[in-house]
Parts: C-alpha cells; sequence; structure tokens
C-alpha cells in the first residue's frame, strides 16, 4: 500500500523525441529545466486546448502529481524591423497640406516635361502644331490664292520671328525665297494645324 502510495506522487515528462521520463513531486519548473537550458515545459491538456498556442509554464510553478508534460524547444520568433509607414491618421494639418503641394507639384513638372507636339504624318512627313492669333491667320489667308502660299507665308512669319508670334512680318521677300530653298533642300511634307477656333490644318507639299 505504501508503493501505491508513493506512485500518486509522480509525474511524466515527454521529451520532443518521445523519450519519457518520472520525477517525483512537489518539484519546480526550474528544478526540471536546469538540466534542460534553452527548452521549456508545456502541459498536455494546454497542448490539446491550445495547441502551438499553449502557454510554457513558469519557472516558479510546481508540477502536478498524476499529470503528464512536454520538454520541448519553442521556435524562435523571427525579428523583422518594423516598416516606417506615413499614416494620414496622425499626420496634422500642415503636414496634409505639405503632400498635397508636393503630390501637385510633381504632376505639374511631369506636365512641364513633356515634349512639344512633332508627330510624324503616315505618309514619312512632320506635322507641326502651332498657336496663332486668329486676326492674324486671317491676315495672311486674305491675300493668298492657295493654302500652299498660305502655309508658306507662315512659316515665313515663324522664322523671322523666332516663334514669338508677335504679327510682324520683317522682310518677307527674302523670307519667302529663303523658306522656299529650305522646303525644296529638306523634301518633307509639313502640314501646320493653327489652334483657333473654327481653324483648319493647312498641308504644304515640298
Amino acid at each position: 500500500m505504501g508503493n501505491a502510495l508513493g506512485g500518486k506522487k509522480t509525474t511524466k515528462v515527454m521529451k520532443i523525441d518521445g523519450e519519457t521520463f518520472k520525477l517525483k513531486t512537489p518539484i519546480k519548473v526550474c528544478d526540471v529545466l536546469k538540466n534542460h537550458p534553452g527548452l521549456v515545459l508545456l502541459e498536455s491538456e494546454a497542448v490539446k486546448h491550445y495547441g502551438i498556442r499553449a502557454k510554457p509554464l513558469e519557472a516558479h510553478k510546481e508540477l502536478m502529481p498524476k499529470r503528464f508534460y512536454f520538454l520541448v524547444e519553442l521556435p524562435k520568433e523571427a525579428t523583422v524591423a518594423p516598416r516606417r509607414v506615413r499614416s494620414g491618421i496622425n499626420m496634422s494639418a500642415k503636414d496634409r497640406l505639405e503632400s498635397l503641394v508636393l503630390a501637385r507639384r510633381s504632376a505639374s513638372d511631369l506636365t512641364i516635361m513633356k515634349p512639344l507636339s512633332s508627330e510624324p504624318a503616315e505618309n514619312g512627313g512632320l506635322r507641326l502644331k502651332m498657336r496663332l492669333p486668329k486676326a492674324e491667320v486671317e491676315r495672311l489667308m486674305r491675300g493668298c490664292e492657295t493654302e500652299a502660299e498660305a502655309a508658306e507665308k507662315i512659316m515665313g512669319l515663324c522664322m523671322v520671328n523666332g516663334g514669338n508670334g508677335n504679327g510682324e512680318v520683317k522682310h518677307w521677300k527674302g523670307v519667302r525665297a529663303r523658306a522656299g530653298e529650305s522646303t525644296k533642300a529638306r523634301e518633307k511634307r509639313v502640314s501646320f494645324m493653327p489652334i483657333i477656333e473654327g481653324g483648319s490644318p493647312i498641308a504644304v507639299a515640298s
């Protein structure tokens, strides 16, 4: 009968490799882990209910008799450096305003950096877009019999004024001759598209 009473005051512990050993109670967790550094004790009931979320027993706890425990090594948690995210919730009104200004400025910079429109035509020519006042276009086209002559005048006007669009034609005859020579030498088809209300593209074939 003494052996039966003594058997009730023992507890079982199983290692990760399946080996089991008995311990006499009362005994504390720290005394068991003294010979097994880096390992923890888990109660079998906790493992049954919570699985891998079972909490290890604290060092000052005592092992209960007629219980079953697991002696295991917990996996090390991977330490990941926290990412610094700028949340809009904690931003002040000044920070939000600065962010909005920077966003608009970057968008405007992209618009400015877009190249000027010079689209190649389907027949291998070059299509140019220019802005001229409506009155200036009407004045240039008033004395022209054909669209080719009007386009030649517009091109000469741009060459004289350097693209300023001030409407003043200087040394028109010489410019017209030079414009004719340059168009013949280049042998390209150029179409001018004045951007005015009700305007239409003017095509010139060299």
